[in-house]
């Protein structure tokens, strides 16, 4: 790119001028790679987990936190490399006229036209595969524009994230060094799907998957869905002997025969709702205002570290 032409243009000029670098290097150099992945890697969690999701409790969580986990891969990879691989051009051209703030708006609005695209990829392989969506939406009349709509604000704030460690990694070795230590903590920290000490819970307010977790199973209504590990639980054990009898099997016989079943299973999951993912669009916003709180501090602590590029003497 010419540097002087940058020093005689103004911040929206520059922006416009970096957002078509970006798209061509999208077409030109392969960037395109990230939208067959997410379809790749939603069509294998598809497959893996999607028979259950918005069908059972167990199965929501588990599939949701899935989703969630796609959403953060994406992010990561769509921008962990973009900022390092360039360093020594941005140090240069911020030393001819380029402005920080230009370059960073053209890299935030190219990464949501992104995870735009991935998201809407998500969601086509996931329906072409059969995966159930839920019927009910907290904030627009269409159930899967809420989903989307979560599911893009995951992908962003974890795309923003990846942005931040390209800001300041020296190289794209060090950045891809970074990731999976990040990747560790979005997935431990998810707050809903590993048992954490009660110390360690604020920690998850930190983290995207957590919000995204909360935010798809507040949309999946969780605490209406029955629970089936118990009963499942329950049927393993039917061929138990006790002095010769099958107590076990009996009930089992006896709640089948009573068309009991499903009344059991919503029983149990009565008793292991979770306030935090009621069927409340107050729950839904407060997560979506966190992931954009999160993907904005990102943004202005990326601007702010790149602002300092040329004390840098890496």
């Amino acid at each position: 790119m010419n540097t002087g032409r940058i020093r005689r243009k103004g911040r929206l000029s520059q922006t416009f001028i970096y957002l078509g670098k970006l798209f061509r290097m999208f077409l030109f150099q392969n960037d395109w790679k990230v939208l067959p992945m997410s379809a790749i890697v939603a069509g294998l969690v598809a497959f893996a987990v999607g028979s259950n999701i918005y069908k059972t409790m167990e199965g929501t969580l588990t599939g949701t936190f899935a989703l969630a986990c796609v959403c953060i891969w994406n992010g990561f990879f769509n921008s962990i490399q973009v900022i390092c691989r360039e360093r020594a051009i941005v140090k240069r051209e911020h030393r001819s006229g380029l402005h920080i703030s230009a370059y960073m708006a053209a890299h935030v609005i190219y990464q949501a036209i992104l995870c735009v695209l991935q998201v809407i990829i998500m969601l086509f392989v996931c329906i072409s595969m059969g995966v159930a969506m839920p019927q009910k939406s907290l904030v627009t009349p269409w159930p899967i524009v809420d989903i989307g709509i979560t599911l893009f604000f995951v992908t962003f704030a974890a795309d923003m994230l990846a942005l931040l460690v390209s800001s300041f990694a020296r190289t794209t070795t060090a950045a891809m060094t970074i990731m999976p230590f990040l990747l560790i903590v979005q997935l431990i920290f998810s707050g809903g799907f590993f048992n954490l000490p009660e110390a360690a819970m604020p920690l998850t307010n930190l983290t995207a998957t957590k919000w995204g977790l909360t935010a798809l199973c507040t949309q999946g209504d969780y605490n209406s869905l029955p629970m089936v590990s118990v009963w499942n639980s329950a049927v393993k054990m039917k061929d138990i002997d006790v002095d010769g009898e099958k107590p076990v099997l009996h009930v089992l016989q006896y709640i089948e025969e009573n068309d009991l079943r499903d009344d059991i299973l919503m029983q149990t999951a009565e008793q292991n709702r979770n306030p935090d993912y009621d069927f409340n669009i107050d729950i839904l916003v407060r997560c979506w205002e966190w992931l954009l709180f999160w993907a904005f501090a990102y943004i202005l602590i990326a601007t702010f570290l790149l602002e300092r590029i040329d004390k840098d003497k890496r």
